[in-house]
């Protein structure tokens, strides 16, 4: 009897000391744009986002926890470096995710790499981050500039817009995105006339809107997101842009955006998206959920937002896959080993360079007339395959891709 007791007891202290080992701590870090131009596209409902997934991951995962934190870059590069540091460092942070602003994330790259923590980057645009400056402990999830210039300029161009002036945020962003879409313009015949670039988040368009005006080109290009576009669009109505001929092009814009103008002054926009909340009833599901946890219901959630959860449900199962988070470099590659599958952006796949591949869309903004409810804002010109939406792999000059 004794010797059954005690064999039993040895039993209960192993397991217990194997649940022990298995149970698995992840911090996600959430560095995003809390109260400027990008807090609607990003910002608490990015934050929001990554707590759903976090909750999602644990419900079916009870030895791994996971604890979401929220952080304010405040679009500068040196103070989002700063909170990166105090996150790894001090408050043992494994992950940083959503990050808009290119600056902010190119920098957030390099720390990550540095101390060998992961970065997966949900909202900022610039395809560098696979190209010369990509690193073997980044993702980048949701869009990026030859995306949105190939779906969207490539468009325009092919349906009469074949001149076009920029009016560029002149930052990392911008620049990438006015680069990227000027080589696809002028690779379908098009002709750049012209650019002009804006301080980021400014208030006052009039001098760079005359400017495009007097270009006559057929095409405005926004190079521009968030508060910029939207301010840039009202203004732009305010000087007649479009009723003197001119097309306006939207190269970033988000629901949250449309949101934001209207539809009576957004109609018509074309831009490209890799998520939009009502395409099907996965988004529409998790939608309710997102504006039921956010207290909104005149708020819909952007691509960004769903791909900051879609994101973070694809790095926590690698982290389980591995058992541990400590390794950064190990956590991504195991990411690109395994196909993603969520709920959002469905089957898909992270290249060498760490581009996350999945569809495209060419979107058109309703008219008035064709919403029937809050949020219908969108209707579908065209689906861009996985396989075309993004940059070759091969034209991207990532140094981790060989041959």
């Amino acid at each position: 009897m004794n010797k059954t007791i005690s064999l039993a007891a040895l039993a209960a202290i192993f397991a217990c000391g194997t649940a022990a080992a298995q149970q698995i701590n992840v911090k996600v870090g959430v560095l995003t744009d809390m109260s400027s131009l990008y807090a609607d596209v990003t910002g608490p409902g990015s934050v929001t986002a990554a707590k759903m997934a976090a909750a999602d991951f644990m419900k079916d995962h009870p030895n791994v926890k996971v604890e979401v934190v929220g952080g304010d870059h405040q679009n500068k590069a040196d103070v989002g470096t700063n909170i990166a540091n105090q996150w790894y460092d001090v408050d043992k942070v494994d992950i940083i995710i959503d990050v808009p602003n290119s600056g902010v994330a190119l920098a957030i790259s390099e720390v990550s790499r540095q101390k060998n923590k992961v970065f997966v980057g949900s909202g900022p645009a610039s395809s560098d981050l696979t190209g010369a400056k990509c690193s073997p402990n980044t993702v980048h999830w949701t869009y990026d500039t030859w995306m949105l210039a190939n779906g969207t300029g490539k468009a325009i161009v092919k349906t009469g817009g074949d001149t076009w002036f920029f009016l560029t945020s002149d930052y990392a962003f911008g620049h990438a995105l006015e680069r990227d879409t000027a080589a696809v313009v002028e690779a379908n015949g098009g002709k750049v006339l012209g650019k002009v670039r804006h301080p980021i988040n400014t208030n006052d368009f009039s001098s760079f809107l005359l400017q495009a005006q007097a270009s006559k080109a057929k095409v405005i290009g926004l190079a521009n997101a968030g508060g910029d576009t939207i301010n840039s669009i009202k203004q732009a109505a305010e000087f007649g842009i479009v009723k003197g001929g001119q097309s306006l092009a939207g190269l970033l814009v988000f629901a949250s955006d449309i949101n934001a103008l209207g539809l009576q002054a957004a109609q018509g926009l074309i831009f490209t998206e890799t998520w939009y909340w009502d395409q099907n009833d996965n988004n529409r599901a998790w939608t309710k959920r997102w504006m039921a946890e956010r207290k909104t219901t005149d708020k819909v959630p952007t691509m960004n937002q769903a791909g900051v959860y879609a994101g973070t449900l694809h790095y926590l199962k690698a982290v389980a896959a591995l058992k541990s988070a400590a390794d950064g470099k190990a956590v991504v590659a195991e990411m690109k080993k395994e196909p993603t599958d969520d709920p959002l952006f469905g089957k898909g796949t992270i290249r060498a360079d760490g581009r996350k591949i999945h569809p495209a869309y060419l979107f058109e903004v309703k008219k008035p007339s064709e919403s029937k409810y809050f949020g219908d804002f969108y209707k579908v010109r065209a689906t861009i395959p996985a396989d075309q939406a993004f940059r070759p792999l091969k034209d991207g000059g990532c140094p981790l891709v060989s041959g």
